[in-house]
């Protein structure tokens, strides 16, 4: 979120065009595009406690990084260069967090904290997109912009490392502290939560993941509706906290960064996980096949409140939270359709390796469209490009007529 959501809004209200901020923010995806490359890299050196506590030190030391330079003459190129590096922590953390999770935890324990998991995972959202943005907007209003954004850095640093050496406290340091898992014999677990017996032919574990890969029945298929299904969504995302920073003679909202932090950060979110809640609990009872259209098209007509807002730019507060919410309503929903597809596509040998390809061509999704997004919206307004992201709907409408669902049986919506 760091990395993603505060450097666009940080950047904007720095000066940034619109072209800048996307461009820039966007090529930030890149490590979560190719972890899947490393990742066999960092399964053989060292514990995944070691990992997981060096990565969340870098963070913190990368935010700390941030908020230094921006008061310096090359605030622009440092300031990207520890994002640059806390980008690359964040998607090695992912790594070894999750292999952690698996290993630490019986499978009766893993079905039981997958909630706690998520919820968390969406506190830290509201947190980040929420409460920093609008910590950042409040000590606007007292300190220069470059001040406020340095001091709202530092303070996310500090709760990284705190965050780290409570970690550090609490972090079973010892295989025999780690309940007996089905997943993997004594042996393995052994293994994998101190450092390797023995070393690991990486080059070809990441070359057996790959042949997996590409013997999948209907890949080609697949492979476009992962890397275009996200296509207007990743562009809309990428805009729309600009959008609402910028003034009305720009085409925006003019609201205040503190009034994004509550109205995208936290009501956004908000309608996100309810969205994402009502879209599990629905296959879960019908099927993935029952649900796959009103899900596509979920994600897709939402995103045309943004039409009305650039031609509207209405000052009531009430209508925004609704038009953001509805939108975010639908992602939530529609995006449950993609995140089930991927993890359908890669049941079957070596199924993690294979998904987090899957992921990394997610994060390719969302990287491309990315970059351009910015361009478009400042060439031909926010008007006319959320018209275009409308249009490019239809994108996601084909690709996803275009996969078969015929490895989803009838029975896999009842272990959503």
């Amino acid at each position: 979120m760091a990395v993603m959501t505060l450097s666009t809004i940080m950047y904007t209200n720095l000066g940034l065009t619109n072209t800048e901020l996307a461009l820039y923010t966007s090529w930030l995806y890149l490590p979560w595009v190719i972890k899947p490359i490393w990742s066999p890299i960092v399964d053989s050196m060292k514990t995944k406690r070691w990992w997981i506590l060096a990565m969340q030190i870098l963070i913190g030391a990368s935010l700390a990084g941030v908020a230094l330079t921006l008061q310096m003459d090359w605030w622009l190129k440092m300031s990207l260069t520890f994002f640059w590096l806390m980008a690359f922590s964040s998607a090695t953390h992912d790594i070894v967090a999750d292999g952690f999770y698996i290993l630490g935890l019986t499978d009766k324990e893993q079905a039981f904290y997958v909630g706690w998991r998520s919820t968390f995972y969406r506190i830290g959202t509201i947190f980040c997109q929420g409460g920093l943005v609008f910590l950042a907007g409040m000590l606007q209003k007292h300190y220069s912009i470059p001040l406020a954004w340095s001091m709202t850095m530092g303070i996310t640093a500090a709760i990284m490392i705190v965050l780290a050496a409570w970690h550090n406290m609490m972090l079973p340091k010892e295989a025999s502290t780690a309940p007996a898992a089905s997943c993997c014999t004594n042996k393995e677990r052994v293994e994998e939560l101190q450092p390797a017996a023995q070393s690991v032919n990486i080059i070809t574990s990441f070359k057996d993941t790959l042949r997996v890969f590409l013997s999948k029945k209907g890949l080609v298929p697949a492979l476009l509706f992962m890397l275009l299904f996200r296509f207007p969504e990743a562009q809309l995302a990428k805009m729309a906290q600009p959008f609402m920073l910028r003034s009305t003679a720009e085409g925006g909202l003019a609201l205040a960064t503190e009034t994004v932090g509550v109205v995208y950060g936290t009501l956004g979110v908000i309608g996100l996980l309810l969205g994402g809640i009502a879209g599990g609990w629905l296959v879960s009872k019908h099927g993935l096949k029952r649900w796959w259209w009103p899900m596509i098209m979920a994600i897709s007509l939402p995103d045309a409140v943004y039409i009305y807002l650039a031609t509207a730019q209405p000052a009531s507060l009430a209508v925004i939270n609704t038009c953001v919410v509805v939108e975010q309503l639908g992602y939530g929903f529609g995006f449950t359709a993609y995140m089930l597809f991927l993890v359908y596509f890669s049941k079957g040998d070596r199924s993690t390796s294979v998904f987090s390809i899957c992921t990394g061509l997610q994060a390719l999704g969302m990287m491309i469209p990315g970059m351009i997004a910015g361009y478009l919206a400042d060439v031909w307004g926010f008007g006319t490009f959320f018209w275009w992201v409308m249009a490019c709907c239809m994108v996601t409408v084909i690709v996803s007529a275009m996969v078969k669902l015929d490895f989803v049986t009838n029975d896999q919506h009842s272990t959503n």
